[in-house]
C-alpha cells in the first residue's frame, strides 16, 4: 500500500522544480522534492507521497497522523529505504 506520510521540513535547497529539502519523519530524515509546495518553509509540516511533498499540513494534524500510522505499523518502509 502506498501512503502519504507527514514530516517536518528541516532544510531547503534549490528553486522551482529543483527545490528539495530534508524532511524529518519521527527521527528518520529523507530528501524530498518540494516543487509542488513552493510556499513551504523550514519548520512546516508537509504530506509526502513517493518522495514528493504534496501539501502543507498543520502540526497537530501531522503529529496525530504520524502516530496513527506508526501504531498501525505502516512506517516500516521509511526505515527500509535509507
Amino acid at each position: 500500500m502506498c501512503l502519504a506520510v507527514p514530516g517536518k521540513i528541516v532544510s531547503i535547497v534549490g528553486e522551482d522544480v529543483l527545490r528539495s529539502g530534508l524532511v524529518n519523519f519521527g527521527g528518520i530524515v529523507k530528501n524530498v522534492n518540494l516543487a509542488y509546495v513552493p510556499q513551504a518553509n523550514v519548520g512546516d509540516y508537509v504530506i509526502v507521497h513517493v518522495g514528493f511533498a504534496i501539501s502543507i499540513v498543520d502540526e497537530v494534524e501531522a503529529v496525530s497522523t504520524f502516530r496513527y500510522l506508526q501504531n498501525m505499523g505502516e512506517l516500516a518502509e521509511l526505515e527500509d529505504q535509507s
